[in-house]
């Protein structure tokens, strides 16, 4: 009794058992669609229709500058009495206070040099007040001045007087936005 012998890869075989006129065949002989309605159905399609069928926008990525912009104003760093009242802030809560990621937080401690939160033994960061205020500039710097990371770095190292010209803008935001409410009370 003899046995082929057969690889798993054998063509002559495969290309054997195809039939491709066949196909054609059979595709070339299919009858036409029978059409049920020729009038043309009338679909009214309201602005609220077309948006709920919009994909939703990913939240990942890289944020266009007009929506950085938008998102910097959202920052809610407590005042220094409240901020300094604590000794240290988690991770989670600074992310908050900047609403953005926990691991862009991260990324900026190891990027920026002037960051150096305590860890615990598990390894958890525990920021002081003296490290949000840093964040706070950093923040400014590539959100609101859309520097890029190494500019940011580069500014830094150069002005060493940057963390107080900050504080005197911050300043300035809070004057401003107490006599535009002042002004809207009149």
């Amino acid at each position: 009794m003899a046995l082929k012998q057969t690889s798993l890869f054998d063509f002559e075989e495969v290309q054997a058992n195809k039939k491709k006129p066949a196909a054609i065949a059979v595709v070339q002989e299919a009858a036409p669609i029978p059409v049920v309605n020729e009038d043309p159905v009338e679909v009214d399609f309201s602005p609220k229709e077309i948006q709920s069928e919009a994909p939703k926008k990913s939240t990942r990525g890289r944020k266009k500058l007009s929506e950085m912009s938008v998102t910097a104003d959202l920052v809610n760093v407590p005042e220094d009495e409240e901020l300094f009242q604590k000794k240290y802030y988690s991770i989670g809560l600074v992310a908050e206070m900047f609403k953005v990621n926990i691991s862009l937080i991260r990324f900026w401690e190891k990027e920026f040099d002037i960051l150096k939160p305590k860890k615990n033994g598990k390894g958890d960061r525990h920021f002081r007040p003296e490290d949000i205020k840093n964040l706070q500039l950093i923040h400014h710097l590539l959100r609101e001045k859309k520097y890029t990371i190494e500019g940011a770095k580069d500014f830094l190292k150069k002005n060493k007087k940057a963390d107080e010209n900050f504080a005197v803008i911050e300043e300035l935001k809070r004057m401003k936005l107490f006599l535009t409410e002042l002004k809207l009370s009149l």
